[in-house]
């Protein structure tokens, strides 16, 4: 089998984690936790990071710090991973879902506008498989113009840059995700960077049941401290934020190699017609978090049961959120409510991408899908 990612690690990771495991102390809230935060900040160009134990309570977290409650609005797209949606769930809010643009299946400007009403209080753009929201000047401008929070979904977007300016500094805050499949990975983690100082703090109550600390570690000081609001136990281990600073030291390095496999692709794939490889422009810098591809409509089920009799695992990103049965039910919403989303949701199948595939692989993956269609 061809996996559809495999995890990339060295000696330098492992040593990370090691030595963290044979201190035999601080393995929650360690120093490597305030380190992995500063040098993530310092990569985005932010001047504060938050680490969390995934990427869905570090948006969870953002919303609550942003005064994101019940009876609010959010505007979000459908084609996404389900946990866009369900964190504004999750903080008593109400996700709107907005259409995407057909080449970085990023939000639609114009869609969004017209889904603005009094109760909305943030738009959350996505980064879609490494590709920079093509319209998040448009989207930034919006949220300006309505005063409502920014907040980038750039779960899988970390390194990828638009106009040469890095994803995750165009929102007031942005999300990153350390989930295994991601560009540098901690099994699981997240992460929230912003400039403000009054949302960090707010992020750190969250994460730890509400408590005030202010730089005071809890498990290294006998001084009470106070609980000032509620929260929950969203933080990232130290060990896993080791292993984060590692990563993160050969990010470019992993990005390059991602680039060179996704040129490999697109170098065998454009004589197929039927296949339409991912969006590139001078202007932006996609990092191929995911290779996603976009096939006709009767024949993607069909090339997708074929790949994997022939070995080779592909996978479907993503079905519409609001077609979900958990929404259906909540919103009653349907079919044809969102007409490029679900146009795009029926065509496209994402193909192995990973640091470790070989060129053989890439032929062989790349040779099936033509064969198929000839």
């Amino acid at each position: 089998m061809i996996n559809l990612f495999e995890i990339y690690s060295d000696e330098h990771d492992v040593k990370a984690v090691t030595e963290v495991i044979k201190r035999g102390k601080s393995w929650a809230d360690g120093p490597e936790n305030k380190i992995f935060e500063e040098k993530i900040a310092q990569y985005v160009g932010r001047k504060y990071a938050a680490v969390f134990n995934s990427g869905t309570s570090a948006l969870h977290s953002n919303l609550l710090a942003n005064n994101i409650k019940r009876g609010d609005e959010v505007i979000v797209p459908s084609f996404t991973f389900i946990s866009t949606a369900n964190t504004v769930l999750l903080a008593g809010a109400k996700p709107i879902f907005a259409d995407i643009e057909k080449k970085s299946y990023g939000l639609d400007p114009e869609d969004v506008e017209k889904k603005i009403t009094p109760k909305t209080k943030a738009i959350i753009p996505v980064h879609y498989g490494g590709a920079p929201c093509i319209e998040i000047e448009k989207l930034q401008k919006i949220a300006k113009k309505y005063q409502i929070q920014l907040i980038e979904d750039a779960a899988e977007g970390l390194g990828s840059k638009i106009n040469n300016q890095m994803v995750g500094t165009h929102g007031d805050s942005a999300m990153f995700s350390f989930c295994q499949n991601k560009i540098i990975t901690c099994g699981e983690g997240g992460a929230i960077t912003t400039d403000s100082q009054e949302t960090i703090e707010q992020l750190h109550l969250f994460r730890s049941h509400g408590r005030e600390e202010k730089g005071i570690s809890y498990f290294n000081s006998t001084k009470p401290l106070d609980y000032i609001k509620l929260g929950y136990n969203y933080r990232l281990p130290t060990i896993c934020a080791a292993l984060g600073i590692s990563q993160l030291e050969k990010i470019e390095d992993l990005i390059k190699k991602r680039q060179a496999i996704a040129k490999e692709f697109d170098l065998r794939l454009k004589e197929c017609r039927q296949v339409k490889t991912p969006y590139k422009s001078n202007h932006i810098n996609h990092i191929y978090q995911m290779y996603t591809i976009e096939v006709p409509v009767k024949e993607r089920e069909k090339l997708q049961q074929k790949l994997l009799d022939q070995g080779i695992m592909t996978k479907i990103y993503f079905p519409p959120i609001h077609l979900e049965k958990l929404y259906k039910n909540k919103y009653k919403y349907s079919e044809n409510m969102l007409p490029v989303t679900e146009e795009i949701s029926k065509k496209v199948l994402t193909l192995p991408m990973h640091p470790k595939i070989k060129l053989e692989e890439i032929e062989y993956i790349s040779k099936s899908i033509i064969e198929y269609f000839r």
